[in-house]
């Protein structure tokens, strides 16, 4: 499995790249550090990466009323990555559908 795992593109996100256009967000291999995700960036979108900040989200308990009773589950742990770009630079994600 490589990296970067895909992009994220949720209105908070989405809000953040209009606030300030060289950064984008990223869901990440939760064992990846800082410069392999700098590297894999670098080298997926031919982009100049100024700097990379992580954050790890931990699984939360979900549970649910169904008619044959209640179901629980676990939402799975993650990390996400927030990476700078040099200014002037940006990604496109939608290029190629």
């Amino acid at each position: 499995m490589g990296i970067i795992i895909k992009p994220i593109v949720t209105e908070k996100q989405t809000a953040i790249t209009k606030k300030t256009p060289n950064r984008f967000g990223f869901r990440v291999s939760p064992n990846a550090n800082k410069l392999e995700i700098r590297k894999a960036v670098e080298e997926m979108y031919h982009v100049s990466v100024v700097s990379v900040n992580t954050m790890n989200y931990s699984g939360k308990m979900k549970s649910r009323y169904t008619k044959s009773g209640v179901i629980t589950g676990r939402q799975d742990s993650y990390k996400k990555a927030i990476v700078t770009l040099k200014e002037g630079e940006t990604i496109d994600f939608f290029s190629n559908i």
